[in-house]
């Protein structure tokens, strides 16, 4: 192979911007057999790569970055796949998934890598496509970003069958609360939080978990009512069990008393239901046949799953995608929010800001992060990048599609 150093060590600084700092010998290999290394090539090069990788891995991580930077175009990107892997029990016409996208701040290009494939798979197989405005959380809701959130998804999806808000479903959410209560799945909680995240600790039940089904519901009215409990002072939560292996799982909340203005609905609740129980009824009633969400949702699925199992349903098919982790991006749609009402960026459009907004005043086109996906796949494997090698690779995609 010609140049066979220099490839190895750029695949090697490569490899290692994406693990933290930290190439893998193995993927090296891969990726020079892409470049015309052969397999019983392999023995006489072994030795070299391995310490080229242990040279690289030695580097701080800036440095690495530098010395990428300087020899990025020795690699190439991988032969694009034409098309996601198929869908396990997909049937034609009839997949039906979602995107629940917060109204707490702009969406942003996590947000097109997260929830891309889910839109794509429905248009591959025919059915629905919906987004659900996860604005169950008074606090945290901004009313512009209603408008913004269905003009990113227009333009990024192309296909949604139906926007919903969470916040106009509150009753459905109360009718399945109130189910759970009667089936002794569900019970009041009126115990201090520092004393329930004690009983979690021991195992223990707290008192209020041995309450009677008719009790219970009454303590649910009084915590409807205006005049009932206040802010804090009792917690819908699922019966699971006090003793799970999973303090997470530990009868986990439902529902709170929150009484913050919504930029919807006024004053007009103030018992708010917990993302658990909204997702897990949305997923019911809408007839979820497959869901996508990121890895830091294992949990929830799985209390999710407990919920369904209540009621007899069917769960979704279910995978856990792994995140891009961007080494000098801002993803956080609080600081995004906070940096723009600061001054430091202009607006939502500011073209310094990952934001979908920004992407497409920038003369992106969703086709280009959809080949991306494409070429990413279904993986649960994180991938660490920085913005420029990121946008490196858009730009080649967009520039097809041009």
């Amino acid at each position: 192979m010609k140049n066979f150093s220099e490839l190895a060590k750029a695949y090697a600084l490569k490899n290692a911007m994406m693990h933290e700092g930290k190439a893998q010998v193995g993927a090296v290999i891969s990726s020079l057999f892409h470049e015309g290394l052969k397999r019983e090539e392999v023995k006489k090069y072994a030795k070299e790569i391995s310490e080229i990788v242990s040279q690289i891995n030695s580097m701080p991580y800036e440095e690495q970055k530098k010395e990428f930077e300087n020899i990025h175009e020795l690699t190439s990107e991988r032969e694009s796949r034409e098309g996601l892997p198929e869908l396990p029990g997909a049937k034609e016409g009839k997949v039906i998934m979602r995107f629940r996208p917060a109204p707490s701040g702009p969406m942003h290009v996590g947000h097109i890598i997260s929830n891309l494939a889910s839109s794509m798979y429905v248009k591959k197989y025919g059915g629905k496509f919906y987004v659900i405005i996860d604005d169950t959380d008074p606090g945290t809701a901004i009313k512009e970003a209603y408008e913004n959130i269905k003009k990113d998804c227009d333009w990024v999806f192309g296909n949604v069958y139906r926007y919903l808000n969470a916040s106009d479903r509150l009753e459905l959410y109360y009718k399945y609360a109130e189910s759970l209560i009667k089936k002794d799945a569900a019970y009041i909680c009126t115990c201090e939080p520092e004393t329930f995240r004690k009983f979690v600790t021991e195992k223990k039940n707290c008192p209020c978990r041995n309450l009677s089904a008719e009790k219970n519901l009454g303590r649910w009215r009084e915590m409807m009512g205006r005049k009932g409990f206040g802010e804090g002072k009792a917690v819908l939560r699922f019966k699971s069990s006090m003793k799970h292996k999973n303090p997470a799982m530990r009868d986990f909340p439902l529902a709170r008393i929150n009484e913050k203005k919504h930029p919807l609905q006024g004053n007009k609740y103030r018992v708010w239901p917990l993302m658990n129980l909204a997702v897990a009824v949305d997923d019911m009633e809408l007839k979820m046949t497959h869901v996508i969400r990121g890895k830091d949702h294992r949990d929830n699925a799985e209390r999710q799953k407990m919920i369904f199992k209540v009621f007899k349903k069917k769960y979704p098919w279910t995978f856990f995608i792994g995140r891009i982790k961007f080494t000098d991006l801002i993803l956080s749609k609080r600081k995004i929010s906070a940096a723009i009402e600061s001054g430091e960026f202009s607006g939502w459009e500011d073209e310094k800001l990952p934001t979908i907004a920004s992407l497409r005043k920038r003369g992106y086109r969703p086709e280009a992060f959809a080949r991306f996906i494409e070429q990413r796949g279904l993986t649960e494997v994180d991938k660490v990048i920085d913005s420029r090698e990121f946008f490196r690779i858009i730009d080649q995609f967009n520039k097809s599609q041009q």
